[in-house]
């Protein structure tokens, strides 16, 4: 494993350390041991494929030139090559696809059969895992025959495990589809659960995920069921259906399974390679920032960073390369993003610039207008910080400390006004009076192409922590209000709207 070519690929030590959240010296002592620690590789694959390099992601050893790749499966076409910059194996798209179909339990369960027969038209790799609930209505003889392959039902099937195993059955798709897609599995997807073979996967893959639900109208309705959804959205989940029309439990309403054209054109769209994006890169900030004003307390606001994060998935979904640049938030990074996390508004600034050159700039962060300068009571200081060293202790006269703010670097004027500029630079612009005149001038100002403004000064319908937003956008033809829509609407409707950009 040669450790200085996985860090050089990673962008340098302090890349890596910024990934890992530790310092120099950890760096130091891993080069010393001659590998990172168990914990580490996985985001370290992670970092590695979102680059289109690819590692052993057990061992983090590089594939030597002309060796199959022990990930790929042995009816692949990936043909494995050497990087001269790094030294590492890089892998290109297969020919033929290769689609992992999970099949839940529910009536629609019959018509996964027919989903099958039509993707093998397409000419397309499948394997397939069925549910416990999925075997009541069809089966596993069934699949098998018309996929071809082995259908896996079982988790702990030693046989299974010792010849393919359920880390394979993830890392070897480039796509995994769940169809017909049942209200529990969606509830198990949104809150990580892994009690037998299809979570298991779920949960081990960073492959495109498409889900067409089918359940009952009123369970589809339920706020529950919606709010997983959201959540999935959130994560970069794709969703095709469902329909509406009658059920089998004799009730109308949404709910039914979408047609299976529907649900191949979704796969296509979801599938590497098939994105409006394909071959561009994205830098996207997200989230708050976090000032420290000692070493318990800091400045900051109530972003969530749930519209950044949705729309980092909303540019993989459509193929972009995509470095998210992302302050302290509660929320999972979405699959398929290159995720840098920090914290101050200094930090966000020096990731972003190291993740550049790139095609297109979102900055969607609620970046700290000002930080600490000192404390005006402890003269000490952290190492490169203004803050105070120790906690600040409370006055026996009641008299508050006073903090001296300095303002902090403009994020998006320095990308937009950079050398590297990207071909397209986006920001917000979150106001709580005279919304469009001030983002028409902040567009001016900082040399933006679009600014899409909000207005998050309604106590009655608040922005930051919500799931919904309204905007306008603002670009130098004009400026065109949004009606309000989720926050993962909006990613996919502002990333469309990127993509036409792009292309024109």
């Amino acid at each position: 494993m040669d450790m200085d070519a996985i860090i050089e690929a990673l962008g340098g030590a302090a890349q890596v350390q910024t990934l890992l959240g530790v310092g120099p010296s950890a760096v130091s002592n891993y080069r010393a041991r001659g590998q990172f620690p168990e914990y580490a590789r996985i985001r370290i694959w992670q970092a590695l494929k979102a680059r289109g390099i690819t590692v052993d992601p057990e061992t983090l050893s590089v594939e030597p030139s002309g060796q199959a790749n022990p990930i790929a499966s042995s009816n692949s076409t990936v043909s494995p090559s050497i990087s001269p910059a790094t030294g590492l194996a890089t892998v290109s798209i297969p020919q033929s696809p290769r689609i992992l179909l999970i099949i839940s339990g529910g009536i629609a369960a019959y018509k996964s059969l027919e989903l099958i027969r039509r993707i093998k038209d397409k000419g397309w790799h499948i394997r397939c895992i069925m549910t416990a609930s999925a075997e009541q209505f069809i089966t596993p003889l069934s699949v098998s025959a018309l996929s071809g392959e082995t259908t896996y039902t079982e988790l702990f099937s030693l046989t299974d495990e010792a010849e393919m195993g359920h880390i394979r059955l993830a890392r070897e798709a480039d796509a995994i589809v769940i169809a017909p897609a049942t209200a529990n599995i969606m509830a198990k997807m949104a809150y990580g659960f892994a009690d037998d073979l299809a979570t298991t996967v779920l949960l081990a893959t960073d492959a495109p995920t498409l889900i067409a639900p089918a359940m009952n109208p009123f369970m589809w309705a339920h706020p529950a069921t919606q709010a997983n959804q959201r959540q999935l959205k959130i994560r970069g989940v794709s969703f095709v259906g469902p329909d509406s029309g009658d059920m089998a439990c004799g009730e109308d309403g949404a709910g039914r399974l979408a047609e299976i054209p529907q649900i191949i054109n979704a796969i296509s769209r979801i599938l590497p390679g098939n994105g409006r994006l394909n071959g561009k890169t994205a830098l996207v900030t997200s989230g708050p920032t976090h000032e420290p004003i000692d070493r318990v307390r800091y400045i900051a606001n109530r972003s969530s960073g749930k519209q950044g994060h949705a729309i980092a998935a909303a540019l993989a979904r459509q193929g972009a390369k995509v470095t998210l640049i992302s302050g302290p938030v509660d929320i999972p990074p979405p699959a398929g993003v290159h995720v840098v996390a920090v914290e101050t508004a200094q930090d966000m600034l020096t990731a972003s610039l190291a993740a550049m050159p790139v095609d297109i700039a979102i900055c969607a962060a609620a970046v700290g207008d000002f930080s600490v300068v000192n404390s005006g009571v402890n003269s000490g200081a952290n190492s490169g910080a203004n803050s105070a060293a120790h906690k600040i202790k409370k006055s026996d006269t009641g008299d508050a400390p006073q903090l001296f703010l300095q303002q902090n670097p403009d994020i998006l004027a320095t990308i937009a006004d950079h050398k590297m500029r990207p071909r397209l630079v986006i920001g917000f612009a979150a106001e709580t009076d005279d919304v469009v005149n001030y983002a028409i001038a902040k567009r001016l100002r900082k040399k933006a192409d679009w600014i899409l403004a909000n207005d998050v000064g309604q106590d009655e319908q608040p922005v930051f922590g919500s799931d919904f937003n309204m905007v306008h956008l603002v670009t130098e033809n004009g400026v065109e209000p949004w009606s309000e829509m989720s926050k993962h609407d909006l990613a996919d409707q502002l990333v469309s709207r990127i993509a036409k950009e792009i292309s024109a």
